[in-house]
């Protein structure tokens, strides 16, 4: 019937559906048609429960109301209906479980599923922890492993063990069988849900979370228990009675009812004995527990003391107490006596009569706040798991906000001893009063404390109260459970009367009454009235024994008493009173029920013939009238005599004749009466409501009702007015009373009353008034909602209270009446309009909601004649007239039910749903919701809206409670629910979904409720209704955002919208079941007759579509959308964000993706599900999303990055990986920023120009999670499936495939417990989501409430909680906060979690590679994909994998090798060099299983290429290759490991019986010998790694080991540049870089003569002499056309340029700019042959920016000569280098120790015979370059004189130059040089006199001739040569030469050669001079004059000196001074 016939209309739409983009909904398929016709195969498996719900998928479930107390609490008449103590509620219990939305999946439900996990292997962990055993033993010395010889190296290699060899290894088996061993092998012992591995999803995104509602409680605040003790006085002489209460003084309230204590001792409880002769043991109690639902610092708990009343006022009485002591007893024992005497008589006389004593108060805040160590933390927060909503349990508490500090639920209990009481003032006893006393108690100068106090001791307890403390009654005296013994003393609960309003409905029954009088004015009255007593009594008729035994006792009496007495102020004539009388009252009073009030005068004096009381007034209060309890304040008239017959009907305001009053009839009484009642609501409008409702039931016509007398011609107005008036009803009555008041707003909807004889239908107004009340709720109760708006209240109304009025056990046929009223014409016109004009955008829009109700109702084929929406009836139709439904039938039903009167207001159950007694009709309630909705207009109509959610709960219930009560749940879905429903629940929907699209950008948080609200509505449909009908609603939404959508101003709030819709939609229990995994993807039945119907209907096509049909299976093709309609609609969503033309807003992104994340995560988890035959058709559902995520992947985050540095091949050294785009802000963001408009507004939303677009790009966290969605599709799906569809794949496809896998390998790859130790998981999360939320923020994507929610629950996790909405104690804050201190054990669970998440994500990878290779061996896409699948499979093997993984890796890696042997050997060397590598690296692992595996791999490679060519040349060279690369650049290398290996690999060829008489096993042999042998060089460079000098030398050792083998050389010196630039020797890189080019450029040479190439390092000599050592000229080197030689991608000329242009970026870093000249001039021709003008421009470019920077000054490098002397330093000892030293000390004293290593300070020469043989020598001393007189005429500049130093240094001393010459030239490959050579010049001291002054004049003219000028270094020099301080040095040293002039002809040259210093040195002053005088400014002139008169003094000083004259004058008289002599030379400072 809900076929497929379209509207003829509509049938255009869809008539070419075979390419429908994607934006646009496909038809559904006809759901209910197809499973019926495609019934379930025979056999009851696990995939028939994949093709229908379940036949037990609803159950009705009844609830017990959970009763507290023993008895329940009900009224004592007898016509209670049983049934009030049941819920019934729906719940598809049985499977909704498995929807996300009550069991979400957070991260406890997470750990609970990885319970039991293996822990992989890791040798990252493993190494990490054997590196923390290594860390307790130091590493050995050099000397422990000598440098073994070729022999012993063999030797240790023989002697070693093997590793345990693999078994099947050396066996050959056909391609077939090893690929089948494998995959059996791979799918064992699998982790079965990847998803348990992976951190839930972000509960921030799961709108679709619900909870379910907290059961109806009564309300209860913070509690506090306090327990009476003791209460002592000073004497002790009568009996004491206390009574407890709380005030809050700010709100002027009593906040809780009296509780009465007696502490007396039994003597003195004993004196009263007459009075009491029977006490019930309730009145026991000593202990009470007090409510408090506002805590605040204004709570006083106050104590009240009475005592018998006596003769005396309050003072006399007290002044014993006061003034006597009991240790005073000699000097007052008569006094006391006499006390003692007249009590007892007072007792015996009085002893009913109590009077005022003393009081005190305790300020509450001060036990809270100063008991110590309080524990302030929110009595919820600490619960870390439970109920979404546990915050409501407390939410109101909390709603005062100044008052945190007041946390009555956690504080340390408290024991106070009150000492001081305050009398009573008998005229000072009102509340009033008390409330300034208080108040004043507060004040530092308290009036009180300047008052005599009453000295006693009160011991009492204050703690805060047990969950269930036992031994409880409530406050109407049950006993509450647990209550083991009724015998043991109770404890009270007290009753709380709240300082503000409690919106808790009442959901048990209370019915007390308390009366308080106030004050009595009888000053007019005449006669003896001093002492007054009021009797108070409940009466329930005038006589006297009608008086009701309701009063509770007080304390040790009898628990209900007739009558209570006030107590009595002695000789007042107007008293006040404190007094509480609190009564049971009835639950069905009548006009008769009255409180009699009498007033007696008590005679305290025993006198003659004088009564103990006289009565002296009377007055009374009618308790009901009109219905109404009266309560409130009275001002009462008192008369003088007993009222007269049928008082009580009356008022005593009314003057009855011949009545006497006291003072004129005026009201001198005053008193309150209040009521805690939940059956009488004390609200005017809603007892008028309840009373005409009742009158209704009862027929009771006419009624009066105040001034109204209701008749039958006036009900129906009477009723709707006051329905209408619910609306003024205060909120905190409504709440109260909430579940009755909608009770019976439903049976007014359900049964519409017959008043005479006629329906009247109340349908409308009872909608109205219930959509108003809900509103004003929601409005007024924000704390009290949950996250999509829904009051807790009325949801836990629908869930547990709300149930179908009915009388079902009536015949069936009166359930199955439909609806029996026409609708009245004017509603539908209003209607009509309400579409059309309310929604100013529908008319834009291009399908209205009216046609696409039409189609949608269409759709179904139905009978339209009696559907309004096509016919002439229709709202503007052309005749609107009332019409039947000629189907229904009313017959009316006479029931014998006894109505309960009164009661009915109050009784909150099915019950009272009995249907009354006269004729009725019956209307089914949720089609009643249904057309009252859609025909409601203006603010009725918004109200619902506002609260959509309220309306179809109620009616999704209603409509299951129906099915159920019908027994309709076995009738097929389309017959469930008559056409004109299924109509109006279209209407509806379209009309929501219209205002949806119209009004999302302007009511923002009612559109997400709305939106919310629908989708949750269609969700509950799809359990109850048609399912195809339910698609096509979803459909038509859909459509409704579409069309907005091309007009939108902002798209991404509307997808947003969209999204979290098909979310909600999407999470239902059934979804699986709801797309049909099991159908085959034929082309559907078509949805109209299109041209696709045709060809469908042709026989040929069944073969056509196995083709076609994997294909479409993979897309989201038509048919795939129509069959699996849910899930196409999800994919096509995520489809549509993550298109990168499309509106991929962040936010989106991660919304799209954490929907599919979320319900993958609920199938994992999902028992029906577990089997993987049933995984494998629901993966089926997620096919497309392979081919989306494929789409998208260069959006994806790159993680190969951030991961930590792999162990690439050495030659990987430029890495061109983009940077993360995820930092980057997108261009609309910028965009927004900028102020401009948006680029989104374009016509069509989806076609956007992808230029420039970063937005796209997706956050790691995103593209995580987008990848394991992705793999869980590749793990789940069927194996056979995926390949058909990779067959069909074009290379391109393919290869995007296995990019995408070889991201899933870095993304998943496991970290290290390490690394989770350290992480701190915060940081990457905030930064990603701060982005996302300036993103939204500015695009305004975001709603109000969204945000708010956001920031309420992103606050500390400690401060306020006040307005929190909803908070889930599972927040990934919270995840994140906690994550910081993690425990051991968890950490260690983590790293247990990541290592399985790792693994299996590397399998699924390691699958999808198998499937793969499989359709290429059947295809001819060998080639280019293979080296593809290698490729990921090297990358997988060169991550942190487990032991588990590798292994089926390496078997995956031989069957390739096996069955593409050519693809390694003889194609692409690169792949060879890397699978060697990664094989080596793998038999060096700390794990055996790992290297028995990794061995076996390589021995198998090496036989594969022998076999290939008899040779396995390629294979030696590269794991030579391999080996140095590894060892060098490997930082947790470990040999011992690899020997095993190296041994493990020839066993296999010792072994391998078919190889045997080859040279094979020989080669093997010398292969592993020669490994070995690098190998044991290499031991020495792993216990060097923290010594970088030592390292880089080992690493030069081994390369100069490789000179003959140059792929290895160079490897070598490119480890050693790569060493060199991480330690910023920029200048030594490029050596190594320059070498490198040397022997490329050798073997070059050797290849081919090419004019424009180096001739060899001969064309290098330039840039350093050292390079000739690459001149490949002995004998052994291997010509380089031999097969494996020069191999590598740097033997080649772009090789060549690669390494030179890294040497010239090297000597730019160095600032070495003249050697990157020397480079650019053997690349210059290289570049000018190849015409590249590009390369030629930026070189020169370079050089331009070099020669510039030449001027720059530069600091070189600075020269030290290092010794080590002892034997601690192993080869090192007795070794001198030059070298850089501040580090050495403190290296070797870390290393050996601090006392062992010791500074030599001289630089004298060593003799280490002298030094201790246990310590460690070190000699430093700085050297500076030294060049011979011809060399310094080449080396200007100071780079000439700090490069290419050839000789090495000169050494100054006084008397000694030691000049020492390296083996190679400065700067070299590294930066320690051996000296080789040592000379010492001792210098006489005129020499070293004749080098200070040249230095000195050089100096000079240095600084003079500087240009620019540098005047500061100039007048610094000069200050040096001729300022007075220092002067005494140039001139001091002439004085001391030159004054004689010496014999001996040697020295006289040097006299000579030191005047001539002397003359230029003045010379040169005088230049300085003037220079500077040129050069200063006025303000320097005097400094200037300064200078020049000191160079005159010196010039005055040195002229006689330096003079020729004098010394031919001299020359001959002077004899040599032995003083100079050469033995006594001493040391000269300058």
């Amino acid at each position: 019937q809900l076929g497929r016939s379209e509207v003829d209309g509509c049938s255009s739409v869809s008539s070419d559906t075979s390419n429908l983009p994607l934006t646009e909904v496909v038809d559904p398929v006809d759901f209910e048609e197809y499973v019926s016709s495609h019934a379930p195969g025979v056999e009851p498996g696990p995939l028939r429960q994949l093709t229908e719900f379940p036949q037990d998928d609803l159950e009705l479930l009844h609830l017990d109301k959970e009763c507290t107390t023993l008895e329940p609490p009900l009224p004592e008449e007898d016509y209670i209906i049983t049934g009030t103590n049941l819920y019934v509620f729906f719940f598809p219990c049985r499977y909704q479980r498995y929807s996300t939305m009550y069991t979400p999946h957070n991260s406890e439900r997470q750990r609970e599923r990885q319970k039991g996990l293996v822990k992989q292997t890791f040798e990252l962990d493993e190494a990490a922890a054997a590196e923390r055993q290594d860390d307790q033993r130091r590493s050995v010395s050099l000397d422990e492993t000598p440098r073994g010889s070729w022999a012993s190296s063999i030797f240790d290699l023989k002697n070693s063990s093997p590793d345990a060899l693999l078994p099947s290894v050396l066996e050959r088996a056909a391609a077939e069988d090893m690929d089948r061993r494998n995959t059996e092998a791979r799918l064992q012992g699998r982790h079965s849900d990847l998803l348990g591995l992976y951190p839930p999803p972000d509960e921030d995104e799961a709108v679709e979370r619900c909870s379910v509602p907290e059961v109806p409680k009564e309300h209860c605040g913070q509690r506090i228990m306090v327990k009476c003790l003791s209460l002592k006085f000073e004497i002790e002489i009568e009996p004491i009675f206390g009574t407890l209460a709380l005030y809050d003084v700010k709100e002027k309230k009593k906040i809780s009812e009296n509780f009465y204590f007696d502490l007396n001792s039994d003597q003195m409880k004993g004196l009263l004995k007459p009075h009491t002769p029977h006490i019930a043991i309730s009145t026991l109690a000593r202990s009470a527990i007090f409510s408090i639902t506002y805590p605040s610092a204004d709570i006083f708990l106050v104590i009240k003391l009475e005592k018998v009343l006596q003769q005396g006022d309050i003072g006399e009485c007290c002044e014993p107490y006061m003034v006597m002591k009991e240790s005073d007893s000699t000097k007052h024992k008569e006094k006391l006596e006499k006390l003692r005497l007249q009590a007892e008589q007072s007792c015996s006389r009085l002893g009913r009569f109590r009077m005022p004593f003393a009081w005190t108060a305790i300020h509450l805040l001060n036990i809270v706040s100063s008991v110590g160590g309080l524990d302030r933390s929110d009595p919820d927060s600490d619960s870390g798991h439970g109920t979404w909503n546990e915050r409501k349990k407390k939410g109101f508490e909390r709603m005062s906000v100044g008052d945190d500090m007041c946390n009555f639920a956690t504080f340390r209990p408290a024991t106070l001893t009150v000492t001081n009481f305050f009398k009573q003032e008998g005229d000072r006893l009102s509340d009033e009063d008390l409330y300034k006393y208080l108040a004043d108690m507060r004040r530092p100068s308290s009036v009180l404390r300047r008052l005599r106090p009453v000295t006693a001791q009160l011991k009492i307890d204050i703690s805060p109260a047990p969950d269930s403390p036992h031994y409880c009654l409530s406050p109407e005296l049950l006993h509450v459970k647990p209550y083991p013994d009724l015998r043991v003393r109770p404890t009270k609960e007290v009753q709380e009367f709240p300082a503000r309003y409690v919106y808790t409905p009442h959901t048990t029954y209370r019915n007390l009454l308390y009366v308080y009088p106030q004050s009595l004015n009888f000053t007019s009255r005449q006669g003896s009235v001093r002492n007054i007593a009021v009797k108070v009594q409940f009466m329930a008729g005038e006589d006297p024994s009608q008086a009701l035994p309701v009063i509770f006792g007080k304390s040790s009496c009898a628990e209900f008493i007739k009558e209570a007495y006030t107590p009595v102020i002695y000789h007042n004539k107007s008293p006040e009173f404190y007094e509480e009388m609190k009564m049971k009252i009835p639950a069905n009073l009548t006009d008769n029920h009255h409180l009699l009030f009498t007033f007696y005068h008590i005679s305290c004096q025993p006198k003659q013939n004088t009564p103990l009381e006289t009565p002296v007034g009377y007055t009374w209060i009618p308790l009901m009238q009109h219905g109404r309890l009266r309560t409130g304040s009275f001002s009462l008239p008192v008369s003088v005599e007993k009222p007269p017959p049928s008082y009580s009907v009356l008022t005593p305001d009314v003057s009855l004749p011949g009545m006497k009053w006291v003072d004129n009839h005026k009201g001198v009484f005053n008193v309150e009466v209040t009521a805690a009642s939940s059956v009488h609501t004390q609200d005017p409008h809603l007892d008028k409501f309840f009373t005409l409702v009742y009158v209704l039931e009862e027929y009771s016509f006419p009624f009066r009702l105040k001034d109204v007398i209701i008749t039958e011609a006036n009900m129906e107005g009477e009723l709707k007015a006051s329905m209408a008036a619910l609306r003024g009803a205060l909120l905190d009555t409504c709440v109260r009373f909430l579940h009755q008041l909608l009770n019976k707003l439903i049976q007014l909807i359900v049964y519409p009353p017959v008043i005479a004889g006629q329906i009247v239908n109340l349908g409308r107004a009872a909608f109205e008034a219930m959509a108003l009340l809900v509103n004003q709720m929601h409005k007024n109760l924000e704390g009290n909602q949950d996250q999509h708006g829904r009051n807790n209240l009325l949801a836990s109304y629908i869930h547990y209270c709300f149930r179908l009025p009915t009388s079902y056990e009536m015949p069936m046929q009166y359930a199955t009446l439909s609806r029996a009223t026409a609708r009245p014409s004017s509603l539908l016109l209003s209607r009509s309009k309400s579409i059309s004009n309310s929604n100013p955008d529908l008319a834009s829009t291009p399908v209205s909601p009216d046609e696409e109700v039409q189609r949608i109702i269409g759709s179904k084929g139905i009978d339209r004649s009696h559907s309004w929406v096509n016919s002439a009836y229709a709202p503007g139709g052309s005749r609107s007239v009332l019409r039947r439904n000629p189907n229904s039938s009313c017959e009316l039903k006479q029931a014998n039910d006894r109505s309960c009167n009164r009661m009915s207001a109050f009784l909150d159950s099915v019950a009272l749903f009995s249907v009354p007694t006269r004729q009725i009709t019956k209307k089914l309630l949720h089609e009643e919701l249904a057309l009252q909705w859609v025909v409601s207009t203006s603010t009725v109509r918004e109200a619902a809206l506002q609260q959509s959610w309220f309306f179809f709960q109620l009616m999704t219930k209603s409509m299951a409670h129906h099915l159920f009560l019908t027994s309709k749940l076995d009738v097929p879905r389309r017959q469930r629910f008559p056409d004109r429903f299924v109509d109006d629940i279209a209407a509806l929907v379209c009309a929501i979904s219209a205002d949806i699209a119209s009004r999302y950008h302007k009511d923002v948080e009612l559109v997400e409720r709305l939106n919310s609200s629908l989708a949750f509505f269609l969700n509950d449909l799809l359990s109850l209704m048609d399912r195809g009908f339910v698609f096509n609603l979803i459909r038509s939404y859909y459509k409704q955002i579409a069309n907005k959508l091309h007009t939108a101003q902002n798209p991404s709030s509307l997808n947003a919208l969209r999204m979290d819709f098909t979310r909600i939609v999407c999470s239902h229990e059934h979804y699986v079941i709801l797309n049909l995994p099991c159908s085959t993807l034929s082309p559907p039945a078509s949805p109209s007759p299109s041209t696709s119907s045709t060809t469908s209907q042709s026989s040929a096509f069944s073969s056509m579509v196995q083709d076609q049909g994997v294909a479409t299976m993979f897309e989201l093709s038509v048919p795939f959308r129509q069959q699996h309609f849910l899930s196409g609609l999800l994919l096509s969503e995520l489809s549509l964000i993550l298109d990168p033309d499309g509106e991929g807003v962040f936010f989106l992104h991660k919304k799209a993706i954490s929907a599919v994340h979320s319900l993958l995560c609920s199938h994992d988890a999902d028992p029906r599900y577990s089997e993987p035959q049933v995984r494998a058709h629901v993966a089926q559902l997620y096919l497309p999303l392979i081919p989306i995520v494929m789409e998208s992947l260069h959006q994806l985050h790159d993680f190969s990055d951030s991961s930590p540095v792999r162990v690439r091949h050495a030659s990987a050294h430029a890495d061109d990986a983009d940077p993360d785009s995820s930092n980057t802000i997108s261009q609309s963001v910028a965009m927004a920023i900028a102020g401009s408009p948006l680029p989104h507004a374009k016509a069509n939303a989806f076609a956007l120009p992808t230029a420039g677009r970063q937005s796209s790009s997706l956050s790691a966290e995103c593209s995580r999670t987008l990848l394991v969605c992705f793999l869980w599709v590749l793990k789940n799906a069927d194996a056979a499936l995926l390949e058909r569809w990779v067959s069909d794949l074009s290379v391109l496809q393919i290869n995007r495939l296995l990019d995408l896998l070889h991201l899933c390998v870095s993304c998943f790859e496991y970290k290290g417990k390490k690394a989770l130790e350290r992480i701190n998981s915060l940081t990457f999360k905030k930064s990603q989501d701060m982005k996302a939320r300036l993103e939204e923020a500015i695009l305004g994507t975001i709603g109000a409430r969204q945000e708010m929610v956001r920031r309420c629950r992103e606050r500390s996790p400690y401060g306020s909680q006040e307005n929190v909405r909803w908070r889930k104690n599972v927040s990934h804050w919270r995840q994140n906060t906690d994550r910081v201190d993690k425990t051991k054990a968890e950490v260690e669970q983590e790293s247990v979690v990541d290592g399985n998440l790792a693994t299996e994500a590397s399998l699924i990878v390691l699958d999808t590679l198998e499937i793969i290779v499989m359709t290429v061996v059947a295809s001819e896409l060998k080639e280019s994909v293979l080296g593809g699948v290698l490729r990921v499979l090297l990358h997988s093997m060169a991550g942190n994998q487990s032991a588990l993984f590798l292994q089926h890796c390496f078997t995956t890696q031989r069957a390739l090798v096996f069955k593409f042997p050519e693809m390694l050997f003889e194609e692409d060397t690169e792949l060879c060099a890397d699978l060697c590598l990664r094989l080596l690296r793998h038999c060096s692992s700390s794990v055996g299983s790992v290297r028995s595996h990794a061995s076996a791999s390589l021995y198998l490679l090496m036989r594969q290429n022998f076999e290939i060519g008899n040779n396995f040349a390629r294979v030696k060279m590269q794991v030579t290759m391999s080996l140095s690369s590894l060892v060098g650049t490997s930082q947790n290398f470990n040999e011992e490991h690899l020997r095993r290996s190296l041994k493990t690999i020839l066993t296999y060829a010792e072994e391998d019986l078919e190889l045997r008489d080859t040279p094979f096993p020989e080669q093997v042999q010398d292969l592993v010998f020669n490994l070995h042998m690098i190998l044991t060089d290499t031991v020495k460079m792993k216990e060097h790694q923290q010594d970088p000098e030592m390292l880089i030398d080992l690493m030069y050792r081994i390369a100069k080991g490789y000179q003959n083998s140059p792929d290895l050389r160079l490897t070598w010196l490119q480890n050693m540049a790569g060493k060199h630039s991480e330690r910023g020797n920029h200048a030594e890189a490029a050596h190594c870089l320059v070498h490198s080019a040397a022997l490329v450029a050798e073997y070059l040479n050797m290849l081919e003569d090419c004019r424009y190439l180096p001739i060899g390092c001969v064309t290098f000599q330039n840039i350093s002499s050292n390079v000739l050592e690459e001149s490949a000229v002995s004998d052994d080197v291997l010509s380089p056309e031999e097969e494996g030689i020069c191999a590598g991608k740097y033997f080649s000329e772009s090789g060549l340029v690669g390494l030179l242009e890294q040497a010239a970026a090297s000597f730019n870093m160095a600032a070495m700019y003249e050697a990157i000249n020397e480079v650019y001039k053997i690349l210059l021709p290289i570049h000018e042959a190849n015409r590249d003008f590009k390369k030629l421009a930026t070189v020169h470019g370079k050089l331009q920016d070099a020669f510039n920077k030449v001027y720059n000054q530069r600091m070189f490098g600075t020269y030290f000569r290092v010794g080590f002397y002892g034997c601690r330093f192993g080869d090192l000892d007795e070794q001198q280098f030059p070298e850089i030293s501040h580090r050495l000390e403190e290296f070797y004293s870390e290393r050996f120790g601090d006392e062992v290593v010791e500074i030599i300070k001289d630089s004298n020469p060593v003799y280490k015979n002298k030094l201790d043989p246990n310590k460690a020598y070190l000699q430093i001393t700085y050297v500076e370059p030294y060049f011979d007189t011809y060399e310094l005429k080449e080396r200007i500049t100071y780079f000439d004189k700090n490069y290419n130093l050839p000789h090495g240094d000169l050494h100054e001393q006084y008397k000694r130059k030691t000049i020492l010459t390296t083996s190679h030239a400065f700067p070299y490959i590294k930066t320690r040089i051996n000296v080789i050579h040592k000379e010492e010049i001792i210098l006489v001291p005129m020499e070293v006199a004749i080098e200070d002054m040249q230095k000195k004049t050089q100096e000079l003219a240095f600084a003079t001739n500087q240009d620019p000028a540098d005047s500061k270094m100039l007048q610094m020099v000069l200050q040096g040569c001729v300022g007075t301080t220092v002067n005494q040095g140039p001139l001091e040293v002439a004085q001391v030469f030159l004054s004689d002039i010496p014999n001996d002809p040697k020295l006289f040259r040097h006299h000579n050669k030191l005047r001539l210093c002397f003359k230029d040195f003045t010379k040169r002053c005088e230049d300085a001079l003037r220079k500077n005088k040129a050069l200063i400014g006025p303000d320097q002139k005097e400094y200037h004059r300064e200078l020049e008169r000191n160079y005159n003094k010196l010039k005055e000083a040195l002229g006689p000196l330096i003079n020729l004259t004098r010394f031919f004058y001299r020359l001959a008289s002077l004899s040599f001074r032995n003083s100079y002599s050469r033995s006594s030379l001493r040391r000269v400072d300058c």
